[in-house]
C-alpha cells in the first residue's frame, strides 16, 4: 500500500539491530517476545481443547445396564445425538468420581456435555429435552410434557424396584406393576392419542413425552408380552415412534440401548455402591 512501508521479518520479530541499541537489549526482547509467543500459544491450545470438550459427544458414566441412565441414553438417541460411555464396575472408580468432585450428591447418573457435569436424573433429562426441542414450544406444552413423564417415571420405577427384588417377592412385585400400568398409567395415555389427529401426546410432534412412554411400553411388554392387546391406540403409537428414523436405529441390535438387568448387573450395583 502506498505510503505504509512493509515490515521485515527482523523488525517483527525486534531482532533488527538498530543503531544506539545494545545487542544485549536486542536478545533480551527477542528472548521476551518469544516467551510471549509460547505463552499465547499454551493459551490458544487450552482453549481449543475446552471448545473440543464442549462440542464433543456427551459422556455418559454409570453402570453397564439401564437403572437411572436408560431413560437419558433414550432420549439423546431420538435427539439424534451420539455419546460416549464410561461403566462402573469398581467402588474404587465411584469413590474417585466423588473424590474429584464429579458427583454433586455422591450419585450416578452423571452425564458431562457442553462443559458441564450434569447429575441428578431428571435434571439431565430437562437440560437435554430442553437443548434438543423436545420439551414444547411453550409453558403449558412443558407443564403437560412433565406431567406425563412424571407418570412414566413412576411406573418405569416400579420395574426398577422389581429387577432388585428378593426372589420370594417377585411375584407380587410383578403383579403389581402389571395391575398399575394396564388401570393407573396406560389408560390415560390412551386417552390422550384418542385425540383425532393426535399422533403424539402434546403438541402434535415428538418430545420427550413420547419417548419416555414408548421406553415404558416396551419395559412392560418384556414382563408381559400382551399388555397393550386393550390398548389400541398405544399399539398405534409404538408402531409410528419406533419407525421415526432416530428410534428405528436405536432399537436395533448392537446399539447403545442395554437389556433388562440380570443377576450380574445386579451384583455389580451392590457391589459398588457397597449396599450388600
Amino acid at each position: 500500500m502506498k505510503g505504509v512501508s512493509r515490515m521485515t521479518q527482523q523488525e517483527a520479530s525486534g531482532t533488527m539491530y538498530t543503531p544506539g541499541r545494545k545487542p544485549q537489549d536486542v536478545l533480551r526482547h527477542s528472548f521476551f517476545l518469544c516467551g510471549e509467543r509460547d505463552r499465547i500459544k499454551q493459551v490458544f491450545a487450552k482453549g481449543n481443547q475446552q471448545l473440543g470438550n464442549m462440542s464433543g459427544k456427551p459422556k455418559l458414566t454409570y453402570f453397564e445396564g439401564r437403572g437411572r441412565m436408560e431413560s437419558i441414553r433414550w432420549l439423546l438417541a431420538a435427539a439424534g445425538v451420539e455419546f460416549e460411555e464410561t461403566f462402573l464396575k469398581t467402588r474404587e472408580q465411584y469413590l474417585k468420581l466423588i473424590k474429584d468432585g464429579y458427583l454433586l450428591f455422591d450419585q450416578v447418573p452423571l452425564v458431562e456435555m457442553d462443559g458441564l457435569k450434569l447429575v441428578q436424573t431428571k435434571a439431565i433429562l430437562n437440560y437435554i429435552a430442553g437443548k434438543y426441542n423436545l420439551h414444547g414450544k411453550n409453558l403449558k406444552e412443558r407443564a403437560h410434557i412433565d406431567m406425563y413423564v412424571e407418570g412414566t417415571m413412576d411406573l418405569m420405577g416400579m420395574i426398577l424396584v422389581y429387577s432388585f427384588s428378593p426372589p420370594e417377592q417377585k411375584e407380587k412385585q410383578l403383579a403389581s406393576v402389571l395391575e398399575k400400568a394396564t388401570t393407573r398409567y396406560f389408560p390415560v395415555y390412551e386417552k390422550a392419542l384418542k385425540q383425532p389427529g393426535q399422533e403424539f401426546l402434546v403438541g402434535n410432534r415428538l418430545s420427550w413425552a413420547d419417548v419416555q412412554l414408548l421406553e415404558a411400553i416396551l419395559m412392560v411388554e418384556e414382563l408381559k408380552s400382551d399388555v397393550l392387546a386393550p390398548f389400541p391406540q398405544l399399539q398405534a403409537f409404538k408402531a409410528r415412534v419406533s419407525n421415526l428414523p432416530t428410534i428405528k436405529k436405536f432399537l436395533q441390535p448392537g446399539s447403545q440401548r442395554k437389556p433388562p438387568p440380570d443377576d450380574a448387573y445386579v451384583a455389580t450395583v451392590h457391589e459398588v455402591f457397597a449396599s450388600k
